[in-house]
């Protein structure tokens, strides 16, 4: 009987194993992983992108991508060598971008973000760090007419700074770039008796470009690692925000039409693109998805980034060039990661995540990848951190205003700490941005939760002191400006975070299980089978031997 007993026992406690193990309604193990695909483009989008292809390589996805700008990731996708492309602008703008591919495709928005300008300059022998400067400025330093850092025009946007007659050094895109055409576009629309140029991918072929005036460097890479060398004192280029958090240099703060300088921010990007217009017309896929930025450009909102926009997937939507059905189940699963839980890490990378009308529009262009898994694609089981159970953006909801020293009426005396709304002002006499937007940061909308239906997925370089309470954080509103130490290193040594604007940045993504309602269940089958293994190996055997002990007394 005693021996019935443990018999029985074993048996329950294998098949309570066993259940702990493969779980409820979960699908047999696939026989295969994913199969491996293969990108270019943006290098605007590519710390985001980098990012999140960290995050699923546990899940057997491997995306492979290549930063080498907007236009040769349209034209690599439009000749087939690539499976997907990221671009920052769409087919088919006159002398920008490449015309419209031979292969089908469709636009779905990745991150947004702010064009930055990453600045070197000192003043005092101390890093500058709370310059100001207007959209016209801006364009006359990029054309050349205002050619050093005392100039008139950039002293009336910063009083009382004894600015150096330091020659000011432009640094631009010397590839096709995104970049340039969103910076261009924006210089053109805005400032069009300054900047003659138009609208311009390839900043080298505008009739405003000098070698002996501009230095035209490769990738957003390129032109930070320029700006970022010591001995490069008085540059200034554009790039992805990420680039200069990541460098631990400064960036302009910028005059938005509410008449306020401010910082290219999650949360002033995210509000500044409540503005942004987007095409829904699917009955042309040329411009479908694509942006109109004018009211960006025009927002009266104090808090606006007006250099603000979001950059594109372009994804097929054929079975064509090489493309299978194998390869759209990974891409689909990677950018539907992508525009979900992958959008937490957004604000610790210097980019602002997707508000929800984005992401849907994007969720259902994912649905036209062939071989994607339409059924597991559900914006109620979207893990993005920016809008809560009702739909609200609340990262935009939520924002803090800037200081009143911030507003152009500001006296070269004003003393920071009095928002235009509010009890706590956003910005600071250097680099703050005391908003709350953290690493993993939980948007709440009067106590909810951001809408998920199947748990929070660690989004890459997750680590100790990467939210609004680690390290650098100025969340409190207390963080002073004017400091001449630019970044501190987590004690992790896989984060670093800027002094100034409390902004972290992961340096090393640590990849993570994609356990997401988009993700392989390749992977954890993989894990259970293994641990199943292990309890028959240890545990079985001796099991065994003492029933048949026991069977013979």
């Amino acid at each position: 009987m005693r021996s019935r007993h443990l018999s029985v026992l074993l048996l329950a406690a294998l098949s309570g194993v066993l259940a702990v193990l493969v779980g409820p309604g979960l699908p047999p193990a696939d026989a295969s992983s994913y199969t491996p695909i293969t990108g270019e483009g943006s290098s605007w989008a590519a710390n985001a992108i980098d990012d999140w292809r960290a995050s699923v390589v546990n899940s057997g996805i491997k995306v492979n991508f290549a930063p080498t700008g907007s236009v040769a990731g349209l034209t690599g996708y439009a000749n087939g060598s690539d499976d997907f492309a990221a671009s920052d602008v769409p087919y088919g703008i006159k002398g920008t971008t490449p015309g419209t591919p031979g292969r089908g495709f469709a636009y779905v928005p990745d991150v947004a973000g702010g064009t930055a300008l990453m600045y070197n300059l000192s003043v005092g022998g101390k890093k500058l760090t709370n310059l100001k400067l207007s959209g016209s400025t801006i364009a006359g330093i990029f054309k050349g007419s205002i050619s050093t850092w005392n100039d008139a025009k950039i002293k009336a946007d910063n009083p009382g700074v004894a600015l150096p007659p330091l020659k000011i050094t432009p640094v631009v895109r010397s590839d096709g770039s995104g970049s340039t055409a969103q910076f261009t576009l924006w210089m053109k629309k805005e400032f069009p008796s300054v900047w003659t140029c138009g609208e311009v991918s390839f900043f080298t072929q505008c009739k405003n470009y000098d070698p002996t005036v501009q230095q035209a460097k490769s990738g957003d890479n390129g032109v930070a690692g320029f700006v970022a060398q010591a001995g490069n004192a008085g540059s200034i280029g554009y790039v992805e925000y990420s680039y200069a958090l990541q460098s631990g240099y400064p960036v302009a703060k910028v005059l938005n039409k509410a008449g306020f300088y401010v910082l290219p921010t999650a949360s002033n990007v995210a509000v500044a693109l409540l503005k942004a217009k987007v095409n829904t017309d699917k009955s042309d896929p040329d411009t479908y998805l694509t942006q109109d930025l004018d009211e960006v450009y025009t927002d009266t909102d104090p808090r606006v980034y007006p250099i603000s926009s979001y950059s594109y997937f372009v994804v097929p939507t054929a079975l064509q060039n090489g493309f299978t059905s194998t390869k759209g189940a990974t891409l689909g699963a990677f950018v539907d990661y992508a525009l979900c839980s992958g959008q937490q890490s957004a604000p610790t990378l210097g980019y602002s995540p997707l508000p929800i009308n984005l992401v849907k529009a994007g969720l259902a262009q994912v649905k036209q990848i062939p071989g994607a898994a339409a059924k597991n694609i559900d914006i109620k089981s979207c893990n993005n951190p920016t809008f809560s159970a009702s739909g609200v953006n609340t990262l935009a909801v939520n924002a803090l205003y800037p200081d009143l020293c911030d507003k152009t009426a500001a006296t070269a005396t004003c003393v920071y700490g009095k928002p235009v709304k509010g009890s706590t002002s956003s910005s600071s006499s250097g680099q703050s941005d005391n908003n709350s937007v953290g690493h993993h940061s939980s948007s709440t909308d009067n106590g909810s939760s951001p809408t998920t239906s199947g748990g929070s997925v660690p989004s890459a370089g997750s680590s100790p002191g990467s939210s609004a309470s680690g390290p650098g954080s100025s969340s409190s509103g207390g963080a002073s400006g004017g400091s001449n130490v630019v970044s501190l290193l987590n004690p992790d040594g896989k984060t670093a975070c800027d002094a100034d604007t409390g902004q972290c940045t992961a340096l090393a993504a640590t990849p993570v299980d994609y356990t997401g309602h988009e993700g392989s269940t390749f992977s954890r089958w993989a894990i259970w089978i293994a641990v199943l293994a292990l309890f028959l190996i240890v545990i079985a055997p001796p099991a065994v031997v003492l029933l048949g002990r026991r069977s013979q007394r």
